[in-house]
């Protein structure tokens, strides 16, 4: 009986974790990734919805029609 009632509390509260590491986010059409900071090999090319950043592989980074501000 005890460990059915271990069971149970075990299960609920793997149900209120959020699934996964924010390190691991993908962003920018699964392109990028969402982390606090990008590698060398990586640019920065907007911000992800928890506020980290989304960094893209320098080959991958999209072709902007517009002349981008310095």
């Amino acid at each position: 009986m005890t460990q059915l009632l271990l069971l149970i509390v075990a299960l609920l509260a793997l149900g209120h974790m959020q699934p996964g590491r924010s390190e691991f986010k993908r962003c920018w059409k699964g392109q990028g990734a969402c982390r606090t900071y990008c590698t060398r090999q990586e640019t920065y090319l907007h911000m992800c919805p928890d506020a980290s950043l989304c960094c893209l592989p320098y080959g991958s980074r999209p072709l902007s029609s517009k002349p981008e501000y310095v």
